[in-house]
């Protein structure tokens, strides 16, 4: 859900504050917007990511992006800055790219340099999950707090890490993975990263595809086929229709979130948990056992932290983006 906070604004309601370029490079997809300082989109477009071994393409899809956005009108108020979430390992102090695995031709390219030089504007550059993390707490689900976990669920699990209102990098830049907690210790699935019982292994969306076949043959009724291109969404759709098979694997894997969750909360103190990714979309199915391993095993006073549904969706992104983009000089 997107909030009306990120609707679009008219040209003539553009603020004196002038216009934040948010670009939100992905894997497959490149967003970008012109917002306001009030979080409200004036122009976007959404474009194939360049598929190039040269970083240069890409510099060239955010040039392109920023010219049609200034022959279009709607920013004729000014863009102040420019600011760029990309997923990956970041060095932010240079805006370096140390590692991106879905495009591997920005690793080790310094993305901030290239487009200031190109463009003449300040360039904000922040890990993807991290922009998600701001965006929901400047217009999503953590309005008003300082102190927000937000989890991302989709074909891994990523996370951002807020406290007191900024992004915590860690020593080097590589703090969030919460994917990669373990919370199966012993025994525990493989994960891609090396390690074993990672939460990303039960609660991603490749989990549950996974777990779904892992337990099919308990369940010869079951509505899921589990056929070649079964796919997460195909489960979630049995869960809605009552899928002994699919309730069990959601609930499993609310029960293994929420010990990640647990964790976090008596590390962290949150005020806020933000849960976000195409996964949380099966809410409803997974929900109350979070909760219940929430309550087992955080400690009551942390405990008492609101964890709730993402609400800028795709957008939270290129909010996070913007807002970082304004820095301080933001409106409420």
């Amino acid at each position: 859900m997107t909030l009306p906070a990120s609707s679009p604004a008219q040209p003539d309601s553009v603020p004196d504050g002038g216009l934040v370029l948010a670009v939100d490079i992905g894997g497959t997809h490149l967003r970008a917007a012109t917002i306001d300082c009030h979080g409200r989109f004036v122009s976007q477009l959404k474009q194939r990511t360049p598929q190039t071994k040269s970083p240069q393409d890409i510099t060239n899809a955010i040039t392109a992006a920023l010219t049609q956005f200034q022959n279009e009108g709607g920013a004729r108020n000014g863009i102040r800055a420019l600011s760029v979430v990309v997923p990956g390992t970041l060095d932010v102090k240079t805006g370096t790219i140390i590692t991106a695995p879905n495009l591997s031709s920005l690793a080790g390219f310094n993305l901030s340099r290239a487009l200031t030089e190109t463009l003449r504007l300040p360039v904000m550059l922040e890990n993807d999950a991290n922009g998600a993390a701001i965006g929901e707490m400047w217009r999503g689900a953590a309005r008003g707090c300082r102190h927000i976990v937000c989890v991302t669920l989709g074909t891994g699990v990523g996370g951002g890490i807020v406290l007191n209102g900024k992004v915590w990098h860690g020593a080097n830049n590589s703090a969030g993975e919460i994917g990669h907690m373990c919370v199966e210790p012993f025994g525990g699935v493989a994960c891609a990263c090396g390690s074993r019982g990672c939460l990303e292994v039960y609660a991603s969306a490749t989990a549950i595809v996974r777990m779904s076949r892992e337990a099919r043959p308990r369940y010869p009724n079951s509505l899921s086929s589990v056929t070649e291109d079964f796919t997460a969404e195909d489960v979630y759709r049995a869960g809605k229709q009552g899928d002994q098979l699919a309730i069990e694997v959601f609930r499993r894997m609310g029960s293994y979130l929420g010990v990640g969750l647990a964790n976090l909360i008596n590390i962290l103190n949150p005020e806020a948990i933000v849960i976000g990714g195409g996964v949380a979309s099966a809410w409803d199915l997974f929900a109350k056992e979070m909760q219940s391993q929430v309550n087992k095993h955080a400690f009551p006073l942390p405990a008492q932290v609101k964890i709730v549904p993402a609400e800028c969706g795709d957008d939270a992104g290129l909010l996070g983006a913007a807002r970082l983009g304004f820095g301080d000089e933001i409106a409420d």
